[in-house]
């Protein structure tokens, strides 16, 4: 573990550590939506700092003085960092330190929630202030209606994988949804008994995903090369203080996210 999580200043034993990381792991797999729909490049490292693009921008030469030389810079990416802090008790440490598995950590699955909304967030609607622009924000087609009506999502997605095939963009194709249209899909059979989400992985040639923090729907190609996320830090639990009954973690994460292919998605609103 790198030493800026300064876990080993802690007062947490390493049984204790376990319970916390696979806690933490079982909470965040399920709702990291994001990295499941784009290429994801890393970890690099928490000394990663930026996402080479390969372009640079011109410069005016230094001084007053120009003799005819010319100036550039390389453009890059910055890589931006967050934490979601969380706490735990100290008597729950204690008692992992004796044998319970069971110890509270709800505060660790609120900040995994969390967490994980930021990441889908920032590359699926982007993160203006960091810098990130993200796939529904750089997408070239005009969005289309979802609704609430869950038997009109198979025409809305239809409409989305025949505009990306005629953009020349190739499936499989992937639709991540809002937690409340997934439940609306999986509670709903079609006429004849089939169920709506067979229906909709027929149309995609890929799969339905439950996506935390995705405000309506993204039909996309996962063919590769379109989306990538550039991490530095990989997702995980740091020390910050602590005081006679609880300490205080966080959890946290570097990285970068940028669209190569605007083509490659339509949003669904």
């Amino acid at each position: 573990m790198t030493d800026h999580l300064l876990r080993n200043l802690a007062p947490i034993p390493d049984t204790a550590w376990k319970l916390i990381d696979d806690e933490a792991k079982e909470r965040l797999t399920p709702k990291l939506a994001a990295r499941r729909l784009v290429d994801w490049q890393g970890p690099k490292g928490w000394g990663h700092s930026a996402t080479n693009l390969g372009r640079v921008r011109r410069l005016a030469p230094a001084g007053d003085a120009a003799r005819g030389e010319e100036v550039e810079q390389r453009v890059v990416l910055p890589v931006t960092e967050f934490r979601v802090p969380f706490t735990v008790q100290r008597a729950e440490v204690f008692d992992a330190a004796r044998g319970a598995v069971d110890i509270d950590l709800d505060d660790l699955a609120r900040a995994a929630a969390r967490a994980a909304e930021c990441e889908n967030t920032a590359v699926l609607h982007g993160w203006e202030t960091a810098g990130i622009v993200g796939i529904t924000e750089a997408s070239t087609h005009d969005p289309l209606p979802l609704g609430e009506d869950a038997m009109r999502y198979p025409h809305a997605v239809a409409v989305a994988v025949d505009r990306l095939r005629c953009a020349g963009i190739e499936g499989p194709y992937a639709l991540a949804i809002a937690p409340a249209g997934y439940t609306r899909i999986v509670e709903t059979t079609e006429h004849g008994g089939h169920p709506l989400l067979d229906h909709l992985r027929q149309i995609l040639g890929g799969d339905v995903i439950w996506a935390p923090g995705v405000e309506g729907a993204v039909v996309l190609s996962r063919r590769g090369g379109d989306f990538v996320l550039d991490v530095g830090q990989d997702l995980a639990v740091g020390y910050r203080s602590h005081d006679a009954d609880t300490v205080e973690l966080y959890l946290e994460e570097s990285f970068s996210f940028r669209v190569i292919e605007p083509d490659a998605a339509v949003a669904l609103r």
